[in-house]
């Protein structure tokens, strides 16, 4: 176990190199160490992953991550977006270090305190570097397994970063339904819908940014309900969705085909098909793939 004063010092090390933009001279360390072959790799891949990934020419290195506790303040969706990109950021700084070419398998990772209007915001992925390819000085970071990213480069979709939307809103004079009958809840819903509709908006202009598509892997959604003395009640909707921009010839064809699988129309939705598979959303997920 450090001692308190290795302790300080390590804290105090992490400050000064995250203000310079940099990483501690311990972390370079050992990440170095793990590319040169010093230290053993570790790798959030599978083992059929590994199996097909080096079969491709793919190799781990090391498991690196970015970690940011960020204040959001006054805007949520603001500060949100800015605290993933924060922890990308650091992630992306650790993959050039080790000399990667991409991180794949990236998660998300959220710890919920009551320390005012902040939160922590972690990605965790695995660092790789393909046969025959110097280091690159812009890793790609990708969100999709290792297996998936096999297969999409296979297919000429080349996976370039991450794109990040976030949106929050508040519904004030709802007075709900207190009966216990079976129907739908319109408000609610279209309140729900324009939440996830500018989050979503907000995703693919950060896309737009840096390619022409992008795989929404991870959705994380609270909707809150504020009581107020003698009034109705006011609810704060929240979402944010994080996913994979790909680069590919505009005009290709999708070898695969493509179903909805959320859909908010009571009667279209495939979620009333009870040969559906398993959930694709959980409202209360706030950690996995992304």
């Amino acid at each position: 176990m450090p001692t308190e004063a290795q302790a300080a010092a390590r804290g105090a090390a992490w400050e000064s190199a995250l203000a310079g933009g940099q990483l501690p001279e311990f972390v370079v360390e050992r990440l170095q160490a793990a590319a040169q072959g010093r230290l053993p790799w570790l790798s959030t891949m599978t083992p059929a992953e590994l199996r097909l990934a080096r079969s491709h020419g793919i190799k781990p290195i090391a498991t690196v991550s970015g970690t940011c506790w960020y204040q959001y303040g006054r805007s949520w969706t603001e500060g949100h977006a800015a605290g993933w990109r924060a922890a990308l950021q650091r992630l992306r700084a650790e993959a050039i270090v080790c000399g990667a070419n991409a991180v794949v398998d990236v998660k998300m990772r959220t710890v919920h305190t009551d320390l005012g209007a902040s939160m922590d915001y972690t990605l965790l992925g695995t660092a790789v570097r393909m046969e025959g390819l110097p280091a690159s000085p812009d890793p790609v970071v990708a969100t999709v397994p290792a297996l998936e990213f096999v297969r999409l480069l296979e297919m000429g979709i080349v996976p370039v970063g991450i794109a990040v939307g976030a949106r929050y809103q508040w519904l004030t004079g709802y007075l709900g339904y207190n009966d216990l009958s079976t129907r739908p809840l319109p408000t609610l819903g279209e309140f729900w819908e324009s939440v996830r509709r500018h989050a979503h908006a907000e995703l693919r202009a950060d896309a737009a940014r840096q390619g022409t598509g992008v795989l929404a892997h991870t959705q994380f959604s609270q909707l809150l309900r504020q009581e107020v003395d003698k009034q109705p009640p006011n609810y704060l909707g929240r979402h944010i969705v994080i996913g994979t921009v790909v680069e590919t010839r505009r005009g290709d064809g999708v070898p695969h085909h493509l179903q909805t699988v959320v859909d908010m129309r009571d009667d279209v939705s495939p979620l009333l098909n009870k040969a559906r598979g398993p959930a694709a959303n959980n409202l209360h997920d706030k950690e996995g793939g992304i």
